[in-house]
């Protein structure tokens, strides 16, 4: 009797790291899909992107160039005007974040330590060839450096602090006249004005698709979940730009048939929020998934993984090249609400507006343990709430999937006090 042998492979620290980050995706994906309601059927091409990306590590942009943006204001029309792909490197992934842990303070971003936390171990489905990190936030802004000392190439573009001046302005248009010049000597590729028209248009084309998609949820019924519509937002980081058009086009039809049907993704009493603080970024939506479990529903949002992403179309005078980047620039500063600005009233502004033009019955304000900027402005924007009678939670978080009992309660309380505010209206 022979006995058979089995060879026990073992897992290499790269093939652990991705089993791992697969469990993550996978988890989540699990519960938007199948613990709520019907969800609307183009979001299949969503969730199948996930699970090719980030559950089986396929990549995308294998005959691209791929410049990997650390933050939102590296301007994404410039990157494709000269045939490359940009790739957000902000990540969510937990699994990242404890390998970021021994490499940064432990008070650092969760953000911030799970996105170096990714660079050191080397671990890419698509791997970028050049990093651009703008000196937005402070954490952002050193951890570029961390980077570089890891080999890879970084080009830091600086961003200015204020935006109200029109010496900002000009800063900042030097500063994407100037990266623009670097990018296309590093890519030995000459931006052209026809190859950047096209980019402005089908950028500001993909702007335009979200907000049709977006405006459907001031509905009294709102035709998608929140949890749904960050995952849209976010595939924008990564995914092929027409592919991602064609989807989101697909979606907005869906959906807009759902509103004549009268179709609610929550229930009639279920409170509208809208969110703001810290990015919510692929897998670690679990503030937002709280949320819609506790029977409320996101019908807006102010973050920069998602409605900042799409403020403020590129306007152009006159279609020459010089005057389209500075177009570009301008773009991105002044639809910017970051509160790595100095002063910051405009996003006050902004969520009050979402509150009032989507009827949202209370905010919820999240911050990221660490995140420095969030936490102090978390005050004055309370502050703002409550002078216009807006009910408003604020909630510290991370990473870790330890103390989701807490932050439960914490929200499951604060949506039922909005419950009993709307009986007593």
């Amino acid at each position: 009797m022979t006995k058979e042998i089995r060879e026990h492979k073992i897992e290499t620290p790269k093939e652990k790291q991705n089993r791992h980050k697969a469990m993550e995706a996978k988890t989540i994906l699990e519960k938007i899909k199948h613990e709520f309601k019907e969800p609307p059927k183009a979001m299949d091409y969503f969730y199948n992107l996930y699970e090719s990306v980030h559950c089986r590590h396929e990549p995308l942009h294998s005959n691209k160039v791929k410049v990997g943006t650390m933050c939102i204001q590296v301007p994404s029309e410039i990157i494709y005007a000269l045939d490359a792909v940009p790739l957000r490197m902000c990540n969510g992934f937990y699994t990242d974040d404890e390998i970021g842990s021994d490499l940064l303070p432990s008070k650092s971003c969760p953000l911030v330590k799970a996105t170096v936390g990714l660079f050191a171990s080397d671990n890419f489905s698509d791997k970028p060839d050049v990093i651009v990190s703008p000196t937005t936030c402070d954490q952002k802004a050193k951890s570029g450096a961390i980077i570089e000392d890891m080999g890879y190439s970084i080009y830091d573009m600086e961003f200015p602090r204020t935006k109200e001046s029109e010496e900002s302005r000009e800063y900042w248009r030097r500063s994407v006249r100037k990266f623009t010049k670097e990018l296309s000597g590093n890519l030995n590729k000459n931006i052209t004005r026809k190859k950047l028209k096209e980019s402005i248009k089908k950028v500001g084309y993909a702007q335009h698709l979200y907000h049709k998609l977006n405006i459907l949820r001031k509905n009294s019924n709102s035709p998608i979940l929140g949890v749904d519509m960050f995952l849209v937002t976010n595939a924008f980081f990564f995914d092929k730009i027409d592919n991602w058009i064609e989807a989101v086009d697909a979606l907005t039809k869906e959906c807009e048939q759902r509103v004549e049907d009268e179709f609610n993704a929550a229930h009639k009493r279920s409170p509208r929020i809208v969110y703001t603080g810290s990015p919510p970024i692929f897998p670690n939506l679990k503030i937002p998934l709280i949320i819609e479990q506790s029977d409320a529903i996101i019908v807006a949002d102010e973050t920069c993984s998602s409605n900042r992403m799409f403020n403020d179309m590129v306007s152009v005078d006159e279609w020459f090249v010089n005057d389209m980047i500075d177009g570009v620039a301008d773009r991105y500063l002044k639809g910017c609400t970051c509160p790595i600005f100095t002063k910051n009233e405009d996003r006050k502004r902004r969520i009050i507006d979402l509150v009032k033009d989507y009827k949202a019955d209370g905010v919820v304000y999240q911050a990221f343990a660490g995140c420095q900027v969030y936490e102090m402005e978390q005050k004055s924007v309370l502050e703002a709430m409550e002078r216009e009678g807006i009910p408003i939670i604020y909630l510290e978080s991370d990473y870790s999937p330890s103390h989701l009992g807490q932050l439960t309660t914490r929200i499951e309380a604060f949506v039922e006090s909005l419950k009993n505010r709307r009986r007593k209206r």
